[in-house]
């Protein structure tokens, strides 16, 4: 029972536990500033079903990274329909940001007025694409508003880690060089295919080179989109001994066509892994970039362990 100043004698007594100390100390969660900048991720390609569903989930990933996160999901080849263009959600973001600022005045609020990008613009996209980020930086002066647009995804540890992981869901890669045990199917000889050109190919390489640590493989790039640019690297792994290529699309899915993936593995003679999609490290990577455009969060999300 307990009296008017606490519980009664003898009845044990319920303390706030401690705030732990040091160094393992939990960090406090992150949440998203009130009022802080949008996210909108700019998706290319030729809107669908399917594309519409890799980037709510993405969305999704980022979310549960940063409650409270604003996120919106602007097409570059959107209908302003089912699917909105990246220019009207942004135009329709920065008007949101304005009404509910006058709301809040209205109702007697004592609110700063919004200043500075009403959106952090991230594209969807594994590795430069100067024509898409040529389109995306349009469809932000076609919107009016202002906004600051972030780097491509890669190159990163993690996207390393996602092409090792969709390798080895297709049987061509192990997925654990520590233990000890192989896969029939396994490839020697890795081509990593991108689109966008030498810029590209250049950029994957370096992701190329962190794979190839993982899997103790020879990787090399090749652009999708330059003609022979797939067999000649094939043919240059062949040449240095490789026997069973395999092809990494170093591509997250709707900014290529699924044909010319399909028309390169045909060509180089080899099976082809999924592009990277909706992998947890492509969620984190958006949110990385967009925190660090605001300074809320560390800069980059930390690489998972080596394989």
């Amino acid at each position: 029972m307990s009296t008017p100043t606490g519980p009664a004698s003898g009845l044990p007594v319920r303390m706030p536990r401690p705030r732990q100390s040091g160094r393992h100390r939990r960090p406090e969660p992150v949440v998203a500033p009130e009022g802080a900048a949008a996210l909108v991720l700019a998706v290319p390609g030729t809107p669908s079903s399917a594309t519409r569903t890799l980037a709510e989930e993405v969305i999704s990933i980022a979310r549960s990274e940063l409650p409270g996160l604003n996120a919106r999901i602007g097409y570059l080849d959107g209908d302003d329909a089912e699917y909105p263009t990246l220019s009207s959600v942004l135009a329709h973001t920065a008007a949101e940001r304005v009404a509910r600022y006058e709301q809040a005045v209205a109702a007697g609020r004592e609110v700063a007025e919004p200043t500075g990008a009403a959106a952090v613009v991230v594209p969807l996209l594994a590795g430069p694409d100067s024509e898409l980020i040529r389109r995306i930086r349009q469809a932000v002066m076609d919107s009016g508003t202002q906004v600051e647009l972030t780097d491509v995804l890669g190159p990163h540890p993690l996207l390393a880690e996602a092409l090792h992981v969709r390798l080895s869901e297709a049987g061509l890669a192990r997925a654990d060089r520590a233990r000890l045990f192989t896969v029939a199917t396994a490839a020697d000889g890795i081509v990593l295919a991108t689109v966008g050109g030498e810029e590209a190919v250049r950029a994957a390489g370096i992701t190329g080179m962190l794979l190839a640590a993982r899997l103790a493989v020879p990787v090399m790039a090749a652009a999708l989109d330059v003609e022979g640019s797939v067999a000649s690297i094939a043919e240059q792994l062949q040449n240095s001994g490789s026997a069973q290529l395999a092809l990494a699309p170093y591509l997250v899915g709707p900014e290529v066509d699924p044909g010319l993936l399909d028309a390169a593995a045909k060509e180089a003679g080899c099976a082809t892994a999924e592009p990277l999609g909706a992998y947890p490290a492509i969620g984190k990577l958006v949110l990385s970039l967009y925190a660090t455009a605001l300074g809320i969060t560390p800069a980059t999300p930390q690489g998972a362990q080596a394989h």
